[in-house]
């Protein structure tokens, strides 16, 4: 039995819990320098290697060889609040580590390849102890991307690169049940495509787009859960076979050069989660919601640098993303997903002539969602999610 992302549910949804913030958002901070930018002008920046991750074309821009690591702390606090008498779970998130690295080489003046290693969506949740430990107690999603890509300058003005994602994904679950507590998991790799194109207006300005397409990774967890914990509860019958998918996504970005010290960034992205909205969820064949849950979503983002002295390069960013839910009464007890504000800060110092490092904090806040489910039903108020990350960057 096939089920995606988008339509789990409090029944099933736990399969899928640490994708939970990278659906519908995605997660664009991988580390980076756009982190502090709020993502702002990704596509178009091209200041670094992380360049892969955001417009393969960028890396035209770069001369000679570059290496950028990042490395990436997130805290998220996501309390369920359930409707009904119960223990709750409290916080489901926490901390989470994240790291990337990226790397790219000069064939010549117009030809460069690159390869990126990131990870920008997996999350755990830790729910431990509370009424539905029977459906889900921990759950951790951990995700790497290895980006091979290659990039060429077409004339004075256009650059196009792009390449294959390979993706790794490896899914673990823990759960109550009446012989104990129950550990499965399952690991997948998954292929997406990345194409991007850059086009410089002149040596102040330019823009870029880049396309994503979708990423399915497929788990396949055999279970059944029966919730004898509460008086009426269902039984759930769980022979589960879940594909994961992400949806292709655009992203278009400016970068402009107003002066010497001041330069203004932006962003306008869309995310096709209306393509998911032709499946349901059910148990015993059942269904437990209804189709046409959910809508395509939209990003936009600006950002500003300011060069405060000719080693130090200061950033700041605020970004919209929209919910992928038509309704936020009628969500996902593993999707807390809603209209979400990120505002973003930073700095990159030059150390050398050949290095730099840098340093960013974004805090994004989220709509609040609330579950309908006569069992488990609850509300998320406001998730909260905190990046604290670090960046290196040399060329050579």
């Amino acid at each position: 039995m096939k089920k995606t992302l988008i339509n789990t549910t409090c029944g099933l949804a736990f399969v899928f819990s640490v994708q939970a913030y990278a659906s519908g958002l995605y997660l664009y901070e991988v580390g980076t320098e756009d982190v502090g930018l709020a993502g702002a002008g990704q596509a178009a920046r091209a200041q670094d290697a992380g360049t892969i991750v955001s417009n393969p074309a960028g890396l035209t821009r770069l001369q000679g060889d570059h290496l950028t690591l990042g490395g990436q702390a997130l805290y998220g606090d996501a309390h369920y609040n359930l409707d009904g008498n119960g223990k709750g779970p409290g916080n489901v998130i926490g901390w989470f580590p994240g790291a990337s690295s990226f790397l790219s080489h000069s064939i010549n003046d117009d030809v460069k390849i690159g390869l990126g290693m990131y990870g920008n969506y997996g999350l755990g949740l830790h729910f431990d102890d509370w009424a539905g430990s029977q459906l889900i107690k921990d759950s951790t999603l951990i995700a790497l991307t290895f980006q091979p890509v290659i990039a060429w300058k077409i004339g004075d003005k256009w650059s196009i690169g792009g390449g294959p994602g390979i993706n790794y994904g490896l899914f673990s679950l823990k759960r109550d049940t009446a012989d104990g507590e129950q550990k499965s998991d399952d690991h997948d790799w998954a292929l997406n495509g990345k194409l991007g194109l850059m086009f410089e207006l002149s040596d102040m300005t330019r823009f870029g787009i880049t396309y994503t397409s979708k990423t399915k990774y497929d788990f396949d967890v055999k279970t059944d859960a029966t919730l004898n914990r509460l008086p009426g509860s269902p039984t759930y019958s769980l022979p589960l076979g879940a594909a994961v998918q992400t949806p292709q996504q655009l992203m278009f970005s400016a970068f402009h050069q107003m002066n010497s010290q001041w330069a203004l960034l932006a962003d306008l992205g869309w995310q096709d989660w209306s393509a998911y909205s032709g499946s349901e969820t059910s148990v015993a064949s059942r269904p437990l919601q209804s189709k046409d849950r959910l809508k395509d979503t939209w990003h936009t983002a600006l950002g500003v640098q300011f060069q405060a002295t000719p080693d130090l390069r200061l950033n700041s960013g605020i970004a919209y993303d929209s919910s992928f839910y038509k309704n936020q009464d009628d969500t996902s007890i593993t999707m807390p997903s809603g209209d979400a504000w990120r505002w973003g800060v930073g700095a990159q110092y030059q150390l050398t002539k050949q290095s730099s490092f840098g340093g960013a904090f974004e805090y994004m806040s989220m709509q609040s969602s609330t579950v309908s489910d006569s069992v488990l039903g609850g509300t998320y108020d406001h998730p909260k999610l905190y990046f604290f990350t670090a960046n290196y960057s040399y060329s050579f």
